[in-house]
């Protein structure tokens, strides 16, 4: 649901930091990922949904969007993969944590800016989720 802020258009997403913004397109990627497990009834969906978010897979979606951002959409990455960042975890090389940081940064700023649609086709392109229209073919066990 998006808040009356942004429907209002009263939230200026570049007065964020990155890092707020990858904070925020943290949760929105994770529902993302959640909302296509369930439609594509993922017998154990916590655990499968881990082979989504982790940074390693994050950064491998970015490198699937990255030729599809228009220039505003690729500032907002870059301001993210550039936020100060903590040690990553051992599951990744630190430029895939960037890389996955950049990727949740997009994805706050887009939820920002009420563009849910692009959200879904960016996840569509990047990791194959998003698009409700093969829900219903698709039915792991």
């Amino acid at each position: 649901m998006i808040s009356e802020d942004v429907k209002k258009n009263t939230v200026d997403p570049y007065s964020m930091s990155g890092a707020a913004l990858a904070y925020l397109g943290d949760a929105v990627y994770e529902i993302m990922v959640r909302e296509h497990l369930v439609l594509h009834h993922v017998k154990t969906p916590s655990v499968a949904s881990l082979e989504y978010v982790k940074a390693t897979a994050q950064s491998a979606a970015m490198d699937k969007i990255m030729p599809l951002l228009t220039e505003r959409e690729t500032d907002m990455y870059r301001r993210g993969r550039n936020s100060l960042h903590t040690t990553p975890p051992k599951s990744c090389t630190p430029s895939e944590y960037r890389k996955a940081t950049g990727l949740e940064a997009l994805f706050g700023y887009l939820w920002l800016m009420g563009e849910t649609d692009r959200i879904k086709e960016l996840c569509a392109v990047g990791i194959g989720i998003g698009d409700t229209d093969d829900a219903s073919a698709d039915t792991e066990d």
